[in-house]
């Protein structure tokens, strides 16, 4: 299984020369599974150049599209509208989300549709489907199963925990978990079974420590304690996401540089990063 960042920045978009080794696009994520499936995690503005991609490879749109949404937050959904496989007859794209089917398609048609968007969801030629997947719950959808657990986040937000079966036994194991704000007390933190030896988790690295109280109570969570997570589940590698779109290259670089220090297998996310596990 691989996975690559298409967006890997939180709450909006940025760019320049000082944002240009991470990437200033918001979170989006695609999973290629052994034998080619895939599966899409968050609609952020990273989704419209993964739809241009997609659309060079006609095969892709042969089977189903399945994108899961960890919330509704405008900074996870900015790419959905200008996604190439939803203009397309040929496409069938399964939304997974929290919210029943009827309540998600709703979201969605809020977004687009006047006085914000000239192109509703409804006229859009894609097949649709919206289907719900609640915490503790576990789907199969092609080659994977995913997981979901309830994060510490506004309105709320999902954790995906996506695991592959390996030739010869085993499986591997992703987890995404950004948007997520920590408790006081890692023993209480939920993450740290769900994640428990994944062979990546990615993780909501927000905020560095000494900001982290300013913003407390806004849902997000910071580098160091990423790194502390990580051990306490046992995973073989970390990756810092959700980044702020208020800190510069540099600034993310030392953030990355102190992570090693407390987790040596540690990296920070940028657009275009590719990792097989």
């Amino acid at each position: 299984m691989e996975i690559k960042f298409w967006g890997v920045r939180g709450s909006f978009p940025v760019w320049g020369k000082q944002f240009s080794r991470y990437g200033g696009h918001t979170c989006c994520a695609s999973l290629l599974s052994s034998s080619g499936g895939r599966l899409i995690i968050d609609a952020g503005s990273g989704l419209k150049n993964l739809g241009e991609e997609m659309m060079k490879e006609p095969a892709v749109l042969a089977e189903p599209l399945y994108l899961f949404l960890t919330h509704f937050h405008l900074d996870h959904l900015l790419g959905l509208p200008f996604f190439a496989p939803l203009y397309s007859a040929r496409a069938k794209i399964i939304f997974y989300s929290s919210r029943p089917a009827p309540q998600a398609r709703e979201y969605l048609s809020r977004l687009m549709g006047p006085p914000f968007f000239p192109v509703s969801l409804a006229e859009t030629p894609s097949q649709k489907e919206f289907r719900q997947i609640e915490p503790g719950q576990e789907v199969e959808v092609g080659d994977f199963r995913v997981s979901a657990l309830a994060l510490n986040h506004p309105q709320g937000s999902l954790a995906f925990r996506v695991e592959e079966d390996r030739e010869g036994g085993g499986e591997s194991s992703i987890v995404w978990a950004t948007d997520t704000e920590h408790p006081a007390d890692m023993q209480q933190d939920p993450l740290v079974g769900f994640a428990q030896k994944a062979d990546l988790l990615i993780y909501d690295a927000m905020f560095t420590p000494e900001d982290y109280p300013r913003y407390q109570g806004w849902g997000h969570s910071t580098w160091l304690y990423g790194t502390k997570l990580a051990r306490e589940a046992q995973v073989r590698k970390l990756i810092l996401a959700h980044l702020n779109p208020d800190y510069e290259d540099r600034r993310i670089a030392e953030m990355e540089k102190r992570a090693r220090g407390e987790f040596p297998s540690t990296r920070a996310a940028r657009d275009s990063l590719v990792i097989k596990v």
